[in-house]
């Protein structure tokens, strides 16, 4: 889906509204707006929630960044051929494409390792990209704030650092490595909208 329409849904879904993103090989991607916050997230602004979860079968649960990741790092670890083909295909989520259309390709490949459908990850990493664009509001080191999650997606596909250590790194709050963001952070000194395709690969 095209990110504007995308945003459109997650911006105009009504409360205690149930909207299906994306489905496939068994797997639903769905939106919840709930219509009343828990106590501890009284700080939370109930017109900006939005809840992302996923079903298979009977089972549903409310994934994390960390699944992206870790679903990325085992095609590469799998598929090590398909690295700046994986690269490419993230960012041009990142870059507002449809995720569906940019993995066409990968689609055909098969990967002995991964978490869930590529589609599945290609939609949830599209709505993770969103659920920043229009919650983030806290000061950050990135602008764009999308650029955090973005540089830790492309870390965990080309990095050959174990999968626990980088996921230690993430989940202590480290941002990730400069050479993943700087040419694309307008806060960093050596920012330069001028960049190509997969620009810190050659760094």
């Amino acid at each position: 889906m095209e990110y504007k329409n995308a945003f459109e849904i997650v911006r105009d879904l009504d409360f205690d509204t149930k909207f299906i993103f994306h489905e496939e090989g068994g797997w639903q991607v769905y939106l919840y707006r709930p219509g009343t916050l828990p106590k501890r997230f009284k700080n939370y602004n109930l017109e900006k929630n939005f809840q992302i979860f996923l079903k298979e079968g009977e089972r549903e649960f409310r994934p994390n960044h960390l699944r992206i990741m870790i679903d990325l790092h085992l095609r590469v670890r799998s598929k090590p051929n398909l690295k700046n083909e994986i690269l490419l295909a993230f960012d041009k989520i990142f870059y507002r494409e449809d995720p569906i259309t940019v993995i066409d390709e990968l689609k055909k490949s098969d990967f002995e390792h991964y978490l869930n459908p590529i589609g599945i990850i290609a939609s949830l990493s599209q709505l993770f990209i969103i659920e920043q664009d229009y919650n983030y509001n806290k000061e950050s080191k990135f602008e764009p704030p999308t650029l955090f999650y973005q540089g830790w997606v492309r870390q965990f596909i080309d990095s050959s650092k174990e999968i626990d250590n980088l996921c230690m790194s993430v989940c202590n709050g480290q941002p990730p490595a400069a050479k993943y963001t700087y040419l694309e952070n307008k806060k960093h000194k050596k920012y330069n909208s001028n960049h190509g395709e997969l620009w810190y690969v050659s760094e």
